[in-house]
């Protein structure tokens, strides 16, 4: 696969209370990616951005919310989350960065 195309797959991690319980109780990571990503692409991109072995890849399409703007209806777009399970003994400590 394109290392570009790689490097463009992963948008962010997503850190909020939810995704911190999942990745304590089952080693997965949650992260942003692009509405045209696939698993493989995603398990790829991790394993090269990380240097970590991935197990398996879940993805939620997830509906853009209904928002009101005074008079005026609006939409928020569509977006792609992914929970990529890593393999035991491997981990992401993306605090490290910091």
């Amino acid at each position: 696969m394109n290392n570009e195309r790689l490097m463009k797959v992963l948008l962010s991690p997503l850190v909020s209370e939810k995704s911190s319980i999942v990745a304590d109780q089952n080693d997965q990571y949650t992260f942003r990616v692009t509405k045209d990503a696939t698993k493989r692409e995603i398990a790829k991109a991790v394993e090269k951005l990380f240097e970590v072995e991935v197990e398996r890849v879940q993805v939620v399409n997830v509906k853009g919310k209904q928002k009101r703007f005074g008079a005026i209806n609006g939409k928020r777009s569509d977006w792609k989350k992914a929970y990529v399970r890593l393999k035991a003994g491997s981990e992401i400590d993306f605090a490290a960065g910091a």
